[in-house]
């Protein structure tokens, strides 16, 4: 797929104020400062479309991004983020669980991992949480450039473990760098082929 027009469609707190023309929706999500909005940059080769920041916790609000006029690609809050305290955290999670289990939009949610560590617990969690309410979603490794092939495959093999503890099936996964622009092309092909048979 290739991305010739990505603009920002407008942000929200609440499903009723998404944008008001129904398209599919392709959502991004992970724990604070998992390299969320380099990734989304890097997907439509722009590098100012989604705010990043070296402060956690940037974005508190769903933002939509019109995609080729066809497609809504949607930058959802980080969850986890400690210095935040229990109210702010409380607030953003009744933001996230309110679009992603009422947006009938959704077509997948990629929850994003930094593959130089072990997957979090908070990450788990939030995985279980996707299917108890049947939301369909796909994993992206992120900061893939940070690691050499060998410790990044071994990596990603601790992941599955873990995740295979809770899992029968795992669901499809990517590995992605922002800097190199590595798993671009395999996660916009995913998307193309998802838009496909909608």
């Amino acid at each position: 797929m290739k991305i010739s027009e990505a603009k920002f469609a407008g942000s929200s707190t609440r499903i009723s104020q998404k944008p008001k023309r129904k398209l599919p929706e392709f959502a991004f999500i992970g724990r604070s400062n998992v390299g969320k909005s380099s990734l989304i940059n890097m997907l439509c080769s722009n590098g100012r479309l989604a705010m990043t920041s070296a402060t956690p916790g940037k974005t508190k609000l769903v933002n939509h991004f019109l995609i080729n006029d066809s497609w809504y690609l949607v930058d959802l809050p980080g969850y986890g983020y400690a210095k935040l305290g229990q109210r702010g955290r409380d607030e953003i999670a009744a933001v996230i669980k309110d679009y992603i289990t009422n947006s009938e939009e959704l077509r997948v949610l990629f929850v994003l991992i930094d593959s130089r560590h072990d997957i979090g617990r908070i990450d788990v969690d939030f995985i279980a949480e996707l299917g108890e309410h049947g939301i369909p979603f796909a994993l992206i490794f992120t900061k893939c450039d940070k690691s050499g092939p060998n410790v990044l495959a071994a990596q990603v093999d601790r992941d599955r473990e873990i995740l295979l503890q809770q899992w029968e099936e795992l669901p499809p996964m990517f590995c992605s760098s922002a800097q190199t622009g590595k798993g671009r092309e395999e996660i916009l092909e995913y998307i193309e082929n998802i838009l496909k048979t909608a």
